[in-house]
C-alpha cells in the first residue's frame, strides 16, 4: 500500500513540475513574441514628440480671444495658412480661432514640415479678426528644428505686436541648410506678404 501511495505522489509531483515548466516556457515565448511590438510602440511614441522637422509655433495671451493666423512658407513652395492648410513641405496642424469653437483655452497655432529643404523660409503673423480700439496683441513666435537623427532645438524666438485687423507682419525670414543649420547672417524681418501669394 505504501508503495502505491509513493508512486501516486511521484506521479503527482512529475505532473505538477511538467505543468509549471510548460507554463514558464509559454510565458517566455509570449514575451519574446511581444518584444518587437513593444519596441515599435516606443519608436512611435518618440516620433509623436515632434511630428515634423521644422516646427513653427505661435502663441498669444489666453485672455485675448481673437483670431490670429500663422502663415509659413518653405523654399519654392506656396504659403501654408488657414486658406491653404497643407503643402508638399508644410502643414498647419492647428488653426486657432481664438475663443470661438475652441476646446482648450490656449491660443496656439503650429505648423510642421516634412523634411528640411535647403533655402529661405518665411514666417508671418496675420491679424484676422477685429480688435478693440487701442489694443495690442503680443504674439510669440518660436521656430525649432529637428534633424532626421537629432534632437529638437530652438533656433529663433520673437514677439510681434498686432494692432489692427488684416495686419500682416513678417516675424522671420531665414535660410536653412539640408541638415537644419541656420545660415549665418540670413535672419531678417524684411516684409514679404504670404496671404496674397496663397491665391496665386
Amino acid at each position: 500500500m505504501d508503495g502505491f501511495e509513493e508512486l501516486e505522489e511521484d506521479s503527482f509531483d512529475t505532473v505538477f513540475r511538467d505543468v509549471i515548466l510548460l507554463a514558464l516556457i509559454g510565458f517566455v515565448a509570449m514575451v519574446i513574441m511581444l518584444l518587437p511590438h513593444i519596441k515599435k510602440t516606443t519608436e512611435e511614441a518618440q516620433d509623436h514628440k515632434a511630428p515634423g522637422n521644422v516646427i513653427v509655433e505661435m502663441h498669444w495671451p489666453n485672455d485675448m480671444p481673437f483670431d490670429v493666423d500663422l502663415w509659413v512658407k518653405a523654399p519654392n513652395e506656396a504659403p501654408v495658412g488657414f486658406w491653404n492648410q497643407g503643402g508638399r513641405v508644410f502643414n498647419l496642424l492647428r488653426d486657432d480661432l481664438g475663443g470661438e469653437g475652441d476646446a482648450t483655452k490656449e491660443n496656439y497655432e503650429v505648423s510642421y514640415s516634412r523634411g528640411i529643404p535647403a533655402g529661405e523660409y518665411v514666417v508671418n503673423v496675420h491679424m484676422y479678426g477685429p480688435l478693440r480700439a487701442n489694443m495690442t496683441i503680443p504674439v510669440s513666435i518660436v521656430v525649432s528644428v529637428r534633424p532626421k537623427y537629432g534632437e529638437t532645438r530652438q533656433i529663433l524666438q520673437t514677439t510681434v505686436n498686432m494692432h489692427r485687423r488684416n495686419q500682416e507682419e513678417t516675424a522671420y525670414r531665414f535660410r536653412l541648410t539640408n541638415e537644419g543649420d541656420l545660415v549665418e547672417g540670413s535672419v531678417s524681418t524684411l516684409r514679404r506678404s504670404l496671404i496674397t501669394q496663397a491665391f496665386k
